[in-house]
This record gives C-alpha cells, structure tokens and sequence, in this order.
C-alpha cells in the first residue's frame, strides 16, 4: 500500500467484509477480528483484485516497511532528516541498517540506496510535469546540494537532463508499486 487512495482502498474492502479497524497505515492495517484462513482468502482476493495484497511472510513485511518508509520521505514529507539514510531507517525500523539492507537485497535485487534514488528521480519526474518548480526549487524541495548534483543523477539514472525529459512529448514515469 503505497499512496492515500490506497488506505482508502483498503478501508472500503475491509468495511465490505464487516471488519473493524483499529488502524490502516501505508504498508500497514490492524483490524479488530481474528479470520478464519476461509475469510483471510476471501480478503486477500477482494485485495488483489485491486492491486493490493495480504503479506504473511516476515521478510516481505519487513522489505515493504521499508519501501513505505522511503515513499513517505520523498513523496509525501516536505522535511529533510536530520540524518542519513541508514541511520533513519535503522531508527524507524529498530533493527540494524546491516541487516535491513541486506534483506532488502535479498528479497528486492536491489539495494535500499538506488530504491530511494528512484523514487526521488520519479519525484522530479512528476514536478517537472506538473511544471510548477524551477530546477532550483526541485532541488531544494529535494534536499540536493545544488541543482548540478540533481541534473547529474537524474541524467545518470534516465539517460536524459531535466530539461531534455522535460521536453519530451511522452514522458515515462513509473508508478510507484513498480520501482
């Protein structure tokens, strides 16, 4: 669960199936009754049916704890950490960076680094269609030293500079479920 509409989403199918919650976060969904693995079923193919999915492994849980907490960083808070990366999760997670990195890797193919990077390229992506920021707002928004260091990793990652994705007439952005 990676976006609003899909806590909205998810309240609406667990409401259909007459459950109560205590709690629907991004990644995340307490509800108040025990299912049976008949219901538990049910649930999971109502949810699936929507793009979303029941998760049961503790690996996966973990890995999309993770991928919750990097979208809410890049595209939902407007605050800059106080500290790394590593240290940040670490802190949210309460669990060594080592180990959540490493399980990252195992469960994704990729490291916790270049899924962030993604998801802030797919951020500027979205500002520079939206075209309401300059490059120096992107920047800044972002957390990036200088507008230098934002054209140079975007252009490392898309192949493209801001200005050249910019004017492209079919711009390709990946939704945030697929990075």
């Amino acid at each position: 669960m990676v976006c609003i509409r899909c806590q909205m989403a998810v309240k609406y199918e667990l409401e259909k199936f007459g459950l109560h919650h205590t709690r629907v976060e991004i990644g995340e969904t307490e509800i108040m009754e025990d299912l049976s693995p008949e219901h538990l079923d049910n649930l999971n193919m109502s949810l699936k049916k929507i793009g979303l999915e029941l998760l049961d492994d503790k690996k996966t849980i973990m890995v999309e704890k993770i991928k919750t907490i990097i979208i809410e960083l890049v595209h939902y808070n407007e605050d800059q950490i106080k500290t790394n990366l590593s240290d940040y999760l670490s802190k949210k997670l309460n669990h060594n960076y080592t180990y959540l990195s490493n399980l990252f890797s195992e469960v994704k193919g990729t490291t916790i680094e270049k899924y962030y990077l993604s998801n802030k390229i797919e951020r500027i992506k979205g500002l520079l269609v939206y075209d309401e920021l300059n490059l120096t707002e992107i920047a800044w928004k972002l957390h990036y030293s200088s507008v230098a260091h934002l054209s140079n990793q975007f252009k490392k990652m898309t192949g493209l500079t801001p200005s050249q994705f910019k004017n492209l007439k079919n711009k390709n952005r990946i939704d945030l479920q697929d990075i």
